[in-house]
């Protein structure tokens, strides 16, 4: 019984009577390039279902993109970005078009540990553009997801060995189930597995 008033949990609650107003979607793609680096890719749109207009701008009718945003970053397998470009297809704002002017600026940085930081310091604020700067927040993410993932698969194909594995990942501790004392980790990384002691599992 209790696992099963877990499931349903989990399930949303049937929405109240309603009507679709806005939507954002937001896709990330990785890519295995035959140079040996690797491609990221995100796109944002935001499409209304009715006529918009922000004021003394053009018109928006509805199911047109109002944002249209393109980020491509290229890493080495490192995470360390080689290059990054940026196309603004669809803007509310003439001045939209000049938010990437210092995109540049991410070429050499990491995608790692403070990244988020890292965002703000170089296309920060006025430096940069609100929804640049979500989309490159996850993009992270979808590199963590990419890269290691395709260079564990490339050793696969060509027949070579897989390193040993001599410190935790990134991902460990950074949530429920990859916590050190979690089931998850003693699978999958039974070197870094660390039981709760008899005392925590107390309080």
């Amino acid at each position: 019984m209790k696992c099963i008033l877990e499931r349903k949990q989990l399930a949303l609650s049937p929405p109240s009577p309603r009507k679709l107003s806005h939507t954002r979607t937001v896709v990330y793609q990785g890519y295995d390039r035959e140079d040996g680096l690797w491609d990221i890719e995100a796109e944002l749109t935001d499409v209304k279902t009715y006529d918009f207009k922000v004021p003394n701008e053009r018109l928006f009718p509805a199911n047109e993109p109002i944002h249209r945003l393109k980020i491509r970053v290229t890493l080495d397998s490192r995470l360390v970005i080689q290059d990054i470009a940026t196309s603004m297809d669809s803007i509310p704002h003439p001045e939209c078009s000049g938010a990437p002017h210092g995109m540049h600026k991410l070429i050499g940085c990491t995608m790692g540990p403070g990244w988020r930081k890292v965002i703000n310091q170089r296309v920060g604020g006025e430096e940069g553009c609100t929804h640049l700067r979500e989309m490159l927040s996850n993009m992270a993410t979808a590199a963590y997801q990419t890269v290691p993932a395709s260079q564990w698969h490339r050793r696969e194909m060509s027949g070579i060995p897989q390193p040993e594995i001599t410190s935790p990942p990134y991902h460990l501790g950074q949530c429920h189930s990859w916590a050190y004392d979690s089931p998850t980790t003693q699978r999958a990384y039974p070197m870094f597995y660390k039981p709760k002691l008899a005392d925590d599992a107390l309080t």
